[in-house]
C-alpha cells in the first residue's frame, strides 16, 4: 500500500511539472516560478502536503543540483575559465560588490547575523545562467556584440560560486575560526588541484570517459560526477562544486555529447529540485516577507542593469547593447535556490527560506517579461544612437 501511494504521489508531482512546464511555455517564461509555487501547494501548509513521497524528493533534488552544476560545467572548461578571470577581472569584481551587497545589507539590517549575511549575499549575486542563456536565444540577441560580454560575466560568476560555496558550507557547519579556515583552505586547495589537473591533464580524464556507445558515456560521465561531488562532500567543498568541477574537466566533442545525453536527466531531476525547495517553505511564511523579497528584487535589477552598463561600456559598446547586457543579467534561479537550501536545511534563520523564495519568483519570471517588454524601447535607442 505504501508503495502505491509513493507511486502515485510521484507520477502526480511528475506529470503535474510537465503540465506546468507546457503552460510555461506558452507563456514565453521560465517555469522555475511554476516549480517552486507547486512545491509550496504541496509541502507544509499548503492545500494538499505530500504524504510518503517527500524523502524520495529530497534525494531527487540533490541529483538535481548536481546535474545542474555538471552541465554548467561542461559549457565551458578550465581555459575559458582562467581567461574569463584574467580578461573580465574589473567587470566581474564590480558585479560581485553591486549584487552581493543588497543580500548581504539586508541580512545584517534584520539582525540575521554574519552567516545569513554570506548566504543573502549569494542569493542576490548569482544570474540564473539558465534563464539567461534562453532569453538571448529566445529573443535572437547571441549574435549581438553585447552578448560576449555577459557570458564572460556568468562565467566569472560561476567560478565564484566555485570559491563561495565551500566557504559557505564551512559557515554553515558552524565550525570554529581555526577549524573553518583549515576547512576553507582545503576546499580551495581541492578547487585549484582540480583546475590545474584540468588544465594539465584534461585530455587523460576524456580518454578515461570517452566511449562511442551513448549508454556507456553517459554512465561513465554521471558516475564520475556523483564520485567526485561525494569525495567533494566529505571535503567539506560541497557536492555541487564537485560536479561543476568534473564538467569542466571536460571539453570539446565530448563535452557537446555528454551535455545533449545529460539535458533531460537535469531537466528531471532540476524540477524536482526546486518542487522541493518549495516542499521546505511554508507558503504563510511568504507573506510577510513578500514586501521585502519585492524592495530586494527591484534594487537586484537596478544593480545587475549598472553592472551590464558598466560591462558593455568597457568593452566600447553603444547604449542599446548595454540596456541588452543590464537586462539579460537580471534574472535568478538555480544557484539562488541551491545557496537558499543550503542554509535552510541549516536553519540559519526561519525567514531566509520565504524570502529567498519570494525574491526567485520575482526575478525568474520578471527577467524574461522585462526584455521581451523593452525589446522596442532599445531597439529606438539603438536607431538613435
Amino acid at each position: 500500500m505504501h508503495a502505491g501511494i509513493l507511486l502515485l504521489e510521484l507520477g502526480a508531482v511528475i506529470l503535474g511539472l510537465g503540465v506546468l512546464g507546457a503552460l510555461a511555455l506558452r507563456g514565453g517564461i521560465s517555469p522555475i516560478p511554476l516549480y517552486l509555487i507547486a512545491g509550496l501547494a504541496f509541502g507544509t501548509g499548503g492545500i494538499l502536503p505530500l504524504a510518503t513521497s517527500e524523502e524520495f524528493i529530497q534525494v531527487g533534488a540533490e541529483l538535481g543540483v548536481i546535474m545542474l552544476l555538471l552541465t554548467l560545467g561542461l559549457e565551458y572548461n578550465a581555459d575559458e575559465l582562467v581567461t574569463s578571470l584574467r580578461g573580465n577581472l574589473r567587470g566581474g569584481l564590480v558585479d560581485l560588490v553591486l549584487n552581493a551587497a543588497p543580500g548581504a545589507i539586508a541580512a545584517l539590517l534584520l539582525g540575521w547575523g554574519p552567516v545569513a549575511a554570506v548566504a543573502m549575499a549569494g542569493v542576490t549575486y548569482a544570474t540564473s545562467s539558465g534563464i539567461t542563456a534562453k532569453v538571448l536565444s529566445d529573443l535572437g540577441w547571441i549574435g549581438n556584440r553585447e552578448t560576449p560580454v555577459v557570458l564572460s560575466l556568468l562565467v566569472f560568476e560561476d567560478l565564484t560560486m566555485a570559491l563561495y560555496l565551500p566557504i559557505l558550507t564551512a559557515l554553515l557547519a558552524g565550525a570554529s575560526l581555526l577549524s573553518g579556515a583549515v576547512t576553507v583552505a582545503i576546499a580551495l586547495a581541492t578547487v585549484s588541484v582540480v583546475l590545474v589537473f584540468a588544465l594539465r591533464y584534461g585530455k587523460l580524464i576524456e580518454r578515461f570517459v570517452a566511449s562511442p556507445n551513448s549508454e556507456v558515456l553517459l554512465l561513465k560521465v554521471v558516475g564520475l560526477a556523483l564520485l567526485v561531488a561525494g569525495i567533494a562532500q566529505q571535503l567539506q567543498v560541497s557536492a555541487a562544486v564537485g560536479a561543476f568541477l568534473v564538467g569542466i574537466a571536460l571539453s570539446g566533442e565530448l563535452a557537446e555529447g555528454a551535455r545533449a545525453l545529460l539535458e533531460p536527466l537535469r531537466d528531471l531531476f532540476a524540477a524536482v529540485f526546486f518542487v522541493f525547495f518549495g516542499l521546505q517553505t511554508d507558503p504563510a511564511a511568504i507573506l510577510p516577507v513578500a514586501g521585502l523579497a519585492a524592495v530586494l528584487a527591484l534594487v537586484s535589477m537596478v544593480t545587475k542593469l549598472m553592472t551590464g552598463a558598466y560591462a558593455a561600456r568597457r568593452a566600447g559598446i553603444a547604449k542599446a547593447g548595454q540596456a541588452r547586457a543590464g537586462i539579460a543579467l537580471i534574472p535568478r534561479g538555480e544557484f539562488n535556490i541551491v545557496i537558499a537550501g543550503l542554509a535552510v536545511a541549516a536553519g540559519v534563520h526561519p525567514d531566509l527560506g520565504p524570502l529567498a523564495a519570494a525574491y526567485v519568483l520575482i526575478l525568474a519570471a520578471f527577467g524574461p517579461l522585462a526584455a521581451k517588454a523593452v525589446q522596442p524601447l532599445i531597439t529606438a535607442i539603438a536607431r538613435r544612437t
